[in-house]
């Protein structure tokens, strides 16, 4: 959050993205007209100048926030990118501020919105080291690579391809992500707060998952260094896991 917000004790979740830009327009209202005007810029009309509003949470070119809730955008693809942006504009997925940015903007837009992300190849960041056992670390390699076949758990690999850097056009990679963003989401498809088009292939894994695992795939996967090819998997490369084949993983 900037300083702007802070010295107005705005809080910093929740509505802090709508509550930063109202303060920075309520400050520039009490800005003596001759340095507003000394101080507009003109941006190009350029998709890169359209996203800036993405770049607060998501970086100037989507490559993820130090914020454990923020995602990186950059090199998913597209397909992805624009199913969660309609998923957001529609209410599918709820989180005011990005309800609230997205709610009139047509198809066309989000979909210039998620090929501009999808072509960016920026550096993985640097996240901490999850602070959990190697016992956990474990478990969490064995159901990424490898699943519980017992339980009709599929590995990881088995959707977001073996780089784990998904596949094209609309299955996600699962890199350079904070644990605790991937552990709200496993839990969001879990309890049906994150859903998809049918057949929800990803709740059908999730509500096998226990919190234990959740916490352990997730912590394994924050763990893992950046990809030699970041680029998601084309599509058809992979045969799907059984209780994915008639839909992607989203």
């Amino acid at each position: 959050m900037n300083s702007s917000c802070r010295a107005m004790g705005l809080p910093r979740v929740g509505r802090r993205v709508t509550a930063c830009l109202l303060a920075i327009v309520l400050g520039a209202a009490s800005m003596p007209l001759a340095a507003q005007t000394a101080s507009t810029v003109t941006l190009p009309d350029s998709t890169a100048s359209r996203v800036l509003a993405c770049s607060s949470c998501h970086g100037k070119q989507g490559e993820g926030s130090k914020d454990d809730y923020f995602p990186r955008l950059a090199g998913k693809p597209a397909g992805y990118l624009y199913n969660q942006l309609v998923a957001f504009r529609d209410g599918k997925r709820k989180y005011a501020p990005m309800n609230y940015l997205l709610e009139y903007l047509p198809d066309a837009y989000l979909q210039e919105m998620a090929q501009y992300f999808a072509t960016q190849r920026t550096p993985f960041p640097n996240l901490p080291r999850p602070n959990v056992t190697p016992q956990v670390l474990a478990l969490g390699e064995t159901l990424a690579l490898k699943g519980d076949a017992s339980r009709n758990i599929p590995a990881c690999t088995a959707c977001h391809g073996a780089s784990l850097t998904g596949i094209s056009p609309d299955i996600p990679g699962l890199l350079g992500l904070h644990a605790k963003y991937i552990s709200a989401q496993l839990g969001a498809s879990r309890f049906g707060a994150r859903v998809t088009d049918s057949p929800n292939c990803m709740q059908k894994i999730t509500v096998r998952l226990s919190d234990a695992d959740i916490t352990a795939v997730a912590a394994w996967l924050s763990a893992q260094p950046a990809p030699l090819n970041p680029a998601p998997a084309t599509e058809g490369s992979l045969p799907l896991a059984l209780t994915c084949e008639q839909g992607h993983a989203r």
